[in-house]
């Protein structure tokens, strides 16, 4: 499409998480290593929330992409999953063969004696759950009874939760109130600040292979901040359509206009209201 137009070797506003494309904002890189040092201390559970598209899926990619090479790691990425559904998902991960019939006791002996191998061997092992508001309360209380699994020394199994808002408020029920006291360290990831925004902008078009100057005017990167929020995901969709539309228009570059015909359909998201057309006054 416009590849070829700015010179570029791949889209830079994709949506779909690629490490290759993070952007350490201070906040973000703050969330990262609460993470690390957290997972170092050998902390049972760790959580970290944000509101759609802030860069959980990214960030969780980024943690297991980080693991010192002693740590075992799964990933469970749809966890909306039944107790001996997610208790299969879990031991597969970890490389277990899951017989079908097995109870819910039966493979939790299995993820058991697997995870003090590990432990045995000086291993450490960390879960990762994405979009972990989507879990059961059934289920969240089956990660509780794993997180139990210790040696004198330490946890036979770290779980960090990546969810949005939902989950804190999944937390606060009574009857997983066990399993929220065991929440010691958490981090929640906000849309970018304005001169962060400028920033990832830049920093996208430079990795996808722009090697000239500013491509989104400082009135245009205003708007676009001021339309999404600067949450990273909306960003991405409108920046990707500011340069299609430049592209349409034979420019190498978007001013205010561009960002503004961009917006002007764009279904925008804000917490706590309904979906909506983006209201803002034409420039």
């Amino acid at each position: 499409m416009y590849l070829h137009h700015f010179g570029l070797t791949e889209y830079p506003f994709s949506i779909t998480p690629d490490a290759d494309f993070v952007y350490r904002a201070p906040q973000h890189q703050e969330a990262m290593n609460v993470l690390l040092l957290a997972l170092a201390s050998n902390e049972g559970f760790v959580k970290v929330t944000g509101e759609v598209g802030t860069g959980k899926t990214l960030m969780c990619r980024h943690l297991l992409a980080s693991l010192p090479a002693d740590v075992v790691s799964a990933y469970v990425l749809n966890p909306r999953l039944q107790p001996r559904a997610l208790l299969r998902t879990v031991g597969r991960e970890l490389g277990l063969s899951m017989p079908q019939g097995a109870d819910e006791h039966a493979l939790c002996e299995l993820i058991e004696a697997e995870l003090m191998q590990l432990a045995a061997e000086g291993k450490r092992v960390v879960l990762c759950i994405d979009e972990a508001q989507a879990m059961p309360m059934e289920s969240l209380e089956v990660l509780r009874l794993l997180s139990n699994l210790e040696t004198p020394k330490r946890k036979l199994l770290q779980i960090v939760l990546f969810g949005q808002p939902e989950l804190d408020d999944m937390l606060q029920a009574r009857r997983i109130r066990s399993l929220a006291s065991r929440i010691a360290f958490s981090a929640r990831l906000r849309g970018l600040g304005a001169d962060d925004f400028r920033r990832y902008l830049r920093h996208r078009l430079g990795v996808a292979g722009w090697r000239g100057g500013p491509v989104f005017s400082r009135l245009a990167g205003w708007w676009l901040h001021r339309a999404s929020g600067g949450v990273p995901r909306l960003a991405n969709i409108l920046a990707h359509k500011c340069l299609m539309l430049a592209y349409g228009q034979g420019h190498h570059g978007v001013g205010l206009r561009t960002a503004w015909l961009a917006t002007r359909d764009e279904q925008i998201y804000r917490p706590g209201r309904r979906t909506a057309k983006f209201q803002g006054a034409r420039p």
